[in-house]
C-alpha cells in the first residue's frame, strides 16, 4: 500500500504476554521489566509480588512510533480479561490517553478479553475522547473447538460492534487494508493462504449464520496484522497469533512492501498443538525472509521457541514477556 511514511523509531511495551522473565539478559535494544521499574522510581522502591506484572494467555501490545518529535500509540490488543490488562497498565506505570486507536487482530478471546475496560481507561484519560477500533467483520461469529468426541467447546465472544460503541468506540469494521497513526503503520487486509503446510487452526468451528449447525473455521480469516516501516531497518511486522501461518504473514508483509526489507517479527506464532508438526517446515521457511529480529512470544510454544533458537541463534530471537519494551530505532 502506498503513502505508509518511514518511521524514526518505534517503541513495543508489552503489557499482556504469557510468559514472566525479568532474568534472562537481553540485546541492548530490549528493556526488561525490573529495569523499566528502576528507572522509573528512580531506586525508591522494594522488588516484590506487588510491583511486578502478571503473565495471562493472550496478547496486549502497546505501539509508540516517533517521527521526528511527534510520537503517535496504537493498543494492538488487549489480553483475555480486565484484570491483567488493568493490573499490568498500572503497575508498568504507563498512561493510556495518548492512544489513539485499537486493533483488534482477530476474534479470540484472548485477544479481546479486555476491549471494553481498555476503552474506559484510555478515554479516562484523552478527555472522553471516542477512540476509533479496527475490526474486522468475521471476528464476531460464535466459535468453538470441535473435540475428538464431536462435541463442541465454546470460545467467549469478543464484544460486539454495539457494545464496544456504547463503551466510546467508534468501529471501523472492514476487511481491506489501513493505514493507522497518519500513515505510519499500516494494518493488513485478509492474509492470503499460499504456503502448502500452514493450515490454520486445526479443530476450529464457527456456528452457522442459520443458528443450528456448525462449519469449520480453521483459516480465520479476519486475523490481520499491523506493520511499521523504521527508517534504515525496514518493516517491523506485529503478528498477534499467526494462525494464517507465520510465513503467509511474512510472504503478505513482504508483498505488500516489496522495496522494504523485512527487520523484525513480534508475536505469537501458534506452532503449538497440532501445529507442533509444522514446525520445521515453519522454522525452515523462515530463513528465506533474512529477519534480524524475531520476537516470538505468546502462543509460539516452548518447542517452537527451541527450534527457532536452535536454527536463528541468541542473537536474532528475542522471546516476548510481559513488561518488556523493545525500541527499533533508525540507526540504532
Amino acid at each position: 500500500m502506498s503513502g505508509l511514511e518511514a518511521v524514526d523509531s518505534v517503541e513495543v511495551l508489552i503489557l499482556v504476554d504469557n510468559a514472566t522473565d525479568n532474568l534472562s539478559t537481553v540485546p541492548s535494544f530490549v528493556e526488561t521489566e525490573i529495569a523499566a521499574l528502576e528507572r522509573r522510581r528512580r531506586g525508591t522502591w522494594v522488588m516484590g509480588g506487588k510491583c511486578i506484572c502478571c503473565a495471562a494467555h493472550g496478547l496486549a501490545c502497546l505501539i509508540s512510533v516517533r517521527q521526528g518529535s511527534n510520537t503517535r500509540a496504537i493498543l494492538f490488543d488487549t489480553g483475555p480479561e480486565d484484570g491483567t490488562f488493568e493490573q499490568n497498565v498500572s503497575r508498568l506505570g504507563v498512561d493510556l490517553g495518548p492512544v489513539e486507536a485499537i486493533v483488534l487482530s482477530h476474534g479470540h478471546w484472548d485477544h479481546g478479553g479486555a476491549m471494553l475496560r481498555a476503552l474506559q481507561l484510555i478515554r479516562d484519560r484523552n478527555g472522553g475522547q471516542l477512540v476509533p477500533c479496527y475490526l474486522h467483520p468475521d471476528m464476531f461469529r460464535t466459535r468453538a473447538i470441535k473435540r475428538q468426541d464431536g462435541s463442541m467447546r465454546l470460545m467467549e465472544a469478543v464484544p460486539g460492534i454495539d457494545e464496544l460503541t456504547s463503551y466510546g468506540a467508534t468501529a471501523i469494521n472492514t476487511a481491506e487494508p489501513q493505514l493507522l497513526a497518519g500513515g505510519a503503520a499500516y494494518l493488513s487486509g485478509e492474509i492470503p493462504r499460499v504456503t502448502a503446510f500452514e493450515r490454520g487452526f486445526p479443530g476450529q468451528c464457527r456456528l452457522m449464520l442459520d443458528g443450528i449447525g456448525w462449519e469449520p473455521d480453521e483459516l480465520i480469516m479476519d486475523e490481520r496484522f499491523v506493520a511499521v516501516n523504521v527508517k534504515e531497518k525496514g518493516l517491523v511486522v506485529f503478528t498477534a497469533c499467526s494462525h494464517a501461518g507465520v510465513v503467509n504473514v511474512l510472504t503478505h508483509a513482504k508483498s505488500s512492501f516489496p522495496d522494504l526489507p523485512l527487520h523484525a517479527l513480534l508475536g505469537g506464532l501458534h506452532l503449538v498443538g497440532q501445529n507442533e508438526r509444522i514446525i520445521p517446515e515453519t522454522v525452515k521457511a523462515m530463513e528465506a525472509f533474512d529477519l534480524d529480529i524475531i520476537a516470538a512470544g505468546h502462543c509460539t510454544g516452548w518447542r517452537a521457541v527451541t527450534a527457532l533458537a536452535n536454527s536463528f541463534g541468541n542473537g536474532k530471537l528475542v522471546p516476548l514477556s510481559v513488561g518488556k519494551r523493545f525500541l527499533f530505532s533508525a540507526g540504532a
